[in-house]
């Protein structure tokens, strides 16, 4: 990835008077992740890409045109209902510490921040994202906006330094844009373990899902009519020829939307037009690719408000709240670590 990471072990560095970034990645962490990630699955059959290496520069920009594209609703959806919410979160929560997992700009946590600075409770803000460039320019802003709120940014991965998060306080944990969709069953159900062990009783979660609905309108979401979320899917190929020095052609590849009604989720894929080998210098490494034959590289789970509160429960962790916009289109919930009877 393009981010400039310092390595050694987690440090902090001072930005504006409250700002300070911990970094718990670096540049030889992220390059042996993408590594381990390409070369497991571009050699798995069929083969796929981890979702997370979309975001280069190009890629979030793209991202960020996604959200506003007529055919994807999730991120104005979940803006209304927060925007309804908001205030009820915040005196429920009464959060000291907010955090907020895969944070990118944190453009809907001011929400929250609003909220909960209103209240007098909050303390202190914690954008968590892999991205150190994003978290210093985004966190910068938030100290700015808001200078009597401490802001320690994570630069990290929420699969592995979910324990890096700080402790104590009453803390409100944001994961929001229904990124959970992009895990596995198995990763969520570690992700959700996790949480649990790590929250407290005055914890809780604000987590955003994506949720079941009519396939037309789910594949029209991932497959627009200007073709932006296809530039975005074969720019991964790109991020993959820049830092492990391949020969991808991205146009070879055409992009794909398909509902999978079996596993409830969205597939995006990458389908080669043509018979033909890419190498891969860095891994040493030459994959073929059939005519036709489709490269996974991102699933988007939906899902239903049951389902959801199996897999919490699963991890020792309850629905306390659910909330849907008026359509039924997306849902935020707060999660609580269960109580054991006294």
């Amino acid at each position: 990835m393009t981010t400039a990471l310092t390595a050694g072990a987690p440090t902090s560095v001072t930005g504006p008077p409250t700002l300070t970034v911990a970094l718990h990645l670096d540049a030889a962490d992220v390059d042996a992740a993408l590594r381990a990630d390409v070369l497991t699955g571009l050699r798995a059959k069929p083969k796929w890409l981890a979702p997370k290496w979309f975001y280069d520069d190009l890629g979030s920009q793209l991202f960020d045109d996604i959200t506003r594209l007529p055919e994807y609703y999730p991120s104005r959806r979940e803006t209304a209902i927060l925007r309804s919410r908001v205030a009820v979160i915040a005196a429920r929560t009464g959060a000291e510490t907010l955090i907020e997992l895969g944070s990118g700009t944190s453009t809907k946590t001011t929400l929250l921040l609003d909220a909960l600075t209103a209240t007098g409770s909050l303390r202190r803000f914690v954008p968590f994202d892999v991205s150190e460039a994003t978290l210093l320019g985004a966190g910068a802003n938030i100290a700015r906006r808001y200078p009597d709120i401490d802001v320690h940014a994570l630069v990290g991965d929420f699969e592995r330094h979910l324990g890096a998060l700080p402790a104590g306080d009453r803390r409100l944990i944001a994961f929001l844009g229904g990124t959970i969709g992009n895990l596995t069953p198995p990763q969520r159900a570690r992700f959700f373990a996790e949480m649990a062990v790590g929250m407290g009783r005055t914890d809780a979660l604000l987590l955003g899902t994506d949720l079941v609905k009519e396939p037309a309108r789910l594949v029209a979401a991932y497959d627009d009519a200007a073709g932006v979320t296809a530039a975005f899917n074969r720019n991964v190929l790109a991020v993959l020829n820049r830092e492990l020095g391949a020969d991808f052609a991205p146009d070879r590849f055409e992009h794909v939307a398909v509902w999978d009604e079996a596993q409830e989720w969205i597939e995006m894929r990458l389908r080669a037009t043509v018979a033909h080998r890419v190498s891969i210098d860095a891994l040493d490494l030459v994959v073929e690719f059939a005519a036709g034959e489709q490269l996974r590289t991102e699933i988007s789970a939906k899902f239903r408000r049951r389902g959801l509160a199996t897999e919490l429960a699963a991890a020792g962790l309850e629905l306390a709240q659910w909330w849907t916009d008026d359509d039924g289109d997306f849902a935020l919930s707060l999660v609580t670590r269960r109580r054991e009877p006294d």
